[in-house]
């Protein structure tokens, strides 16, 4: 385990990948000094910072002599390294309902999300094709679906309490319910959604950010 060192935080704001590590940040509590890279400000696929990480995305946390990667495996660093385990269970039953709602973000909801946010935000209007768009609304409606399923009997993702697995969702989910796109009427996700509003992180790391 690193000393407790100064945290740095290395990817722009708007990039919902950081905002979950900056929201992770402000819920335990630790400060950081943040970087922009990537996206307009650029620096990611220069050498140097390549050579802490060999992807080429944002964000990177530097803690000391520890260097990672990976949004949600620095939440999961975070949250072991400060000892959060009201927010990353000890439990391995607790943790694998946390783990697999983050695994999930990762595989389905992240690309599927990403793909309707860059082909509305990041595309210039002239140039958005509405098949594809209606193509990755109809991929998110499909997975917000799922997981309102599963919030029927869930306060939260990982159950009972608010966890990293609900902070690695929240800012995809924050992209669906603002876009200007058709969406069904999920209770479960919106009832949800309303308590993750009540907190004041995801409100300044995610909400104030907006749509960008």
């Amino acid at each position: 385990m690193t000393t407790s060192e100064a945290l740095t935080v290395l990817g722009r704001s708007n990039s919902s990948n950081v905002q979950k590590v900056m929201w992770l940040l402000d819920e335990i509590g630790q400060p950081c000094v943040r970087v922009d890279v990537g996206g307009q400000f650029g620096g990611n696929k220069a050498a140097d910072y390549l050579a802490k990480n060999p992807n080429g995305v944002v964000p990177t946390l530097i803690h000391g002599d520890a260097v990672v990667w990976e949004s949600n495996t620095i939440l999961r660093y975070l949250a072991h390294y400060f000892r959060a385990d009201s927010l990353y269970p000890t439990d391995p039953v607790g943790r694998s309902w946390v783990d697999r709602w983050m695994d999930w973000q990762l595989s389905s909801l992240g690309p599927a999300n990403r793909t309707l946010f860059q082909r509305i935000v990041r595309t210039p209007p002239e140039q958005r094709r509405q098949d594809a768009i209606e193509e990755a609304r109809a991929q998110n409606a499909e997975l917000f679906g799922l997981l309102d399923g599963y919030l029927e009997r869930s306060e939260y993702l990982g159950g009972a309490s608010f966890s990293i697995a609900d902070i690695a969702v929240g800012p995809l989910a924050y992209r669906w319910l603002t876009l200007p796109v058709e969406r069904p009427n999920l209770h479960h996700v919106k009832r949800w959604y309303d308590l993750l509003c009540k907190r004041d992180a995801f409100q300044k790391h995610v909400i104030e950010i907006g749509l960008s």
